[in-house]
């Protein structure tokens, strides 16, 4: 559900943070901050009708996004840091937005975030064009590279390659979307002599937003990322994280061909029109407030006090 921990593994050196704020402008339909809602697949989202529900109102009330978040298993009992009961309900997030694609037709859907490391990136890669397909072009693929050591175990993935797996995985995603003739050769996956249609409806591929509040995850959203998305940051980590993105553009990390970095948060509550400004001043394109909902009327006031702020 969250981005990663700080320590994945590997051994970057730590990076300055220098370079211009500009750099990490990204591309926004107008200077508005653009409003989104998180949690729309589990918990009390995970009931259908809810999901359902919630996602309408959203769409009705001029919101940006819904996103979901993941976790295929969750520690039993429960145990630092994971984020949620074991008996919390979590539905797939490819299998979620999809329903979610059949009954909405302009809101954009997330990932937040998909914990790329422990799927396979090849199956995965079908799964999220059939996504963008259905919905039209709405997918926004959100990842990170997780933080809890029990379900990595439980699934069989490498806890502590995490961070190199994260980074390969992406660009075996990037080759099945986008290569004539898809082939790759890497540490962890190869192939040649395969494909794989549908492509995606957006090109080259659909935005890939990467998760984390460490400088592994900054590092990674400037050299892989259309944007960089963090959970639950505050003003000052959020300044944190832009200034090592900063400083990873001006070393010359970022391709060329990837653009500006399109930075999204899900703020601590309350979310407020004072919040959403200064969130904004720091070059924050989006934000994507938690769901805090006991039942479906609580969800729905809930969006409609979102899309007072997207009105202003």
């Amino acid at each position: 559900m969250y981005p990663e921990s700080p320590s994945e593994g590997n051994r970057w050196p730590r990076r300055g943070a220098g370079g211009k704020l500009a750099a990490l402008r990204g591309p926004c339909n107008s200077p508005r901050v653009k409003i989104g809602l998180f949690g729309i697949n589990f918990g009390l989202a995970a009931n259908v009708e809810t999901m359902l529900g919630l996602a309408r109102a959203a769409e009705q009330a001029g919101l940006d996004s819904v996103w979901t978040g993941e976790h295929v298993v969750l520690p039993s009992p429960r145990v630092p840091p994971s984020p949620a009961e074991p008996e919390t309900p979590m539905l797939d997030p490819a299998v979620a937005l999809a329903y979610v694609a059949a009954e909405t037709t302009r809101i954009r859907l997330g990932t937040g975030v998909i914990i790329l490391p422990q799927r396979n990136p090849i199956v995965l890669a079908k799964e999220l064009a059939s996504v963008d397909v259905v919905s039209r072009g709405r997918l926004i693929f959100g990842l990170g590279s997780g933080y809890l050591e029990p379900e990595f175990r439980a699934i069989g993935a490498p806890f502590s390659q995490r961070g190199a797996v994260t980074d390969e995985a992406i660009r075996v995603l990037k080759a099945l979307w986008t290569m004539e003739r898809p082939a790759f050769e890497g540490r962890f996956f190869r192939f040649a002599g395969i494909d794989a249609y549908p492509r995606p409806v957006q090109r080259p591929h659909p935005p890939i937003v990467v998760g984390g509040m460490s400088e592994f995850g900054a590092r990674r959203a400037a050299r892989f990322g259309n944007g960089w998305y963090g959970f639950l940051t505050d003003l000052e980590a959020t300044r944190r994280s832009l200034g090592w993105i900063r400083g990873f553009i001006a070393e010359g990390l970022r391709p060329p061909d990837l653009g500006e970095v399109e930075i999204s948060v899900t703020p601590p509550p309350p979310v407020t029109a004072d919040s959403v400004k200064q969130y904004e001043d720091l070059g924050v394109h989006r934000l994507i407030p938690v769901l805090r909902a006991r039942t479906l009327d609580d969800g729905l006031r809930q969006v409609e006090q979102l899309g007072k702020l997207v009105a202003g």
